[in-house]
C-alpha cells in the first residue's frame, strides 16, 4: 500500500515533479498533454469549481488527479495518472476517493470520468473506485467547407434542435450527455436553457442546428467554442469543436455535416470535431456521409456521490 504517501492539493510549485513522471508517458500515442497545460490547468487560490489532487511521496510527485464541478449536482473527473514507480500500491483509488469526497461536498450528486478505450489500466482502477459504464463516443471530422450542401434545411432554431435531441437514439446512447461549455473533455446532461444559450450567444462563439424535412425535425447539433492547438507539425490550427451529433438517417447526416462545414468555414477553422455515439450505425452513417471519423472511441464512467 502506499504508506507515506499524502494527498494534498497541487500547486504550481509541483510542475517539474509531475512532468518528470508524466512526459515520458503515452509516447506511442503522441504524448501526454499535462506538462504542456500544467500552469493553465491548475486552479486558481480564487477559484472553489475545482481542485488538483496530488500524491506526495516527498522526493517524487506519485500520482495527481483533477476533479471539477460542471454544473450545480455533477462534477467531472480528469487528468488522472500515477507514476508508474509507485503503481499497483492503491493510489488511483485513494485519489479517486479525495476528488469523490470533495465533489460530494461542493454539491455533486454524480462524478464522471471519460477514458481513452484503450486505457485498460485506467478502465479498470476506474471500476475498482466504483465507478460504473454509463457511455461511449468517438469524434467525427467533417471539412470546412463554404459550399458544402446536403438534401435537407438547417435551421438554427434553439427550441427545435432541443426537442429533436431529447426524442434522439443518441440522446438515449449517450445518456443525455454532451459536451460542456464549462470545461474542455468534459460532458455533462444537456438542458433546454443549453440550447437557447448556444443559439443566443453575443459573441457569436456558440450556435445550434437543426435539420429540417417534411415539416419535421431529423437532426440536431451545437457548436460550443472554437480554440487553437498545434499540430504535429508545430503549427498553429483553429478548431471548431461540435458538442453532439444527433441525426435519424444518413441523408439527415449529410445535411448536418454540411452545416457544419460551412459554418466552421466561416469562422475560418482548419478542422472540426463533431461528438458522436459510438454506435454502428452512427459511425458508419458518419462514414458514409462523408466525414472522417477518429480511429478508437472513448468511453465516460460515472457514479453516484
Amino acid at each position: 500500500m502506499s504508506v507515506g504517501i499524502h494527498i494534498r492539493r497541487a500547486t504550481h510549485d509541483d510542475y517539474e515533479g509531475v512532468k518528470a513522471f508524466t512526459e515520458d508517458l503515452w509516447e506511442g500515442r503522441g504524448g501526454d498533454y499535462i506538462p504542456q497545460i500544467y500552469h493553465d490547468w491548475l486552479e486558481d487560490d480564487d477559484e472553489d469549481h475545482k481542485k488538483t489532487f496530488l500524491a506526495d511521496a516527498g522526493d517524487d510527485v506519485a500520482g495527481i488527479v483533477q476533479a471539477v464541478m460542471i454544473s450545480p449536482d455533477e462534477a467531472w473527473f480528469q487528468g488522472m495518472r500515477v507514476n508508474p514507480d509507485y503503481q499497483r500500491q492503491g493510489l488511483s483509488g485513494r485519489l479517486n476517493n479525495a476528488c469523490f469526497e470533495w465533489a460530494s461536498e461542493q454539491g455533486a450528486t454524480v462524478g464522471r470520468v471519460m477514458i481513452f478505450s484503450w486505457n485498460a489500466a485506467s478502465l479498470g482502477a476506474a471500476r475498482k473506485s466504483g465507478l460504473g459504464p454509463a457511455t461511449e463516443f468517438r469524434f467525427a471530422h467533417p471539412k470546412p467547407d463554404p459550399d458544402a450542401s446536403g438534401p435537407d434545411t438547417v435551421t438554427n432554431d434553439p427550441a427545435t434542435a432541443w426537442r429533436y435531441w431529447t426524442h434522439s437514439d443518441a440522446c438515449e446512447h449517450l445518456n443525455g450527455l454532451g459536451y460542456a461549455p464549462e470545461e474542455t473533455w468534459a460532458m455533462r446532461e444537456l438542458t433546454r436553457q443549453d440550447f437557447l444559450d448556444f443559439a443566443n450567444t453575443a459573441a457569436n462563439d456558440t450556435e445550434v442546428f437543426a435539420v429540417e424535412r417534411d415539416r419535421r425535425y431529423v437532426g440536431a447539433s451545437y457548436r460550443l467554442r472554437t480554440d487553437e492547438r498545434e499540430n504535429d507539425d508545430g503549427e498553429s490550427e483553429t478548431w471548431a469543436e461540435y458538442g453532439v451529433g444527433a441525426w435519424e438517417d444518413v441523408d439527415a447526416a449529410r445535411s448536418l455535416f454540411a452545416a457544419i462545414s460551412r459554418d466552421a468555414a466561416a469562422l475560418g477553422a482548419d478542422r472540426t470535431r463533431v461528438l458522436i455515439p459510438e454506435t454502428a450505425a452512427v459511425v458508419s452513417d458518419a462514414s458514409y456521409a462523408g466525414a472522417t471519423i477518429s480511429e478508437e472511441p472513448d468511453f465516460v464512467l460515472s457514479g453516484p456521490l
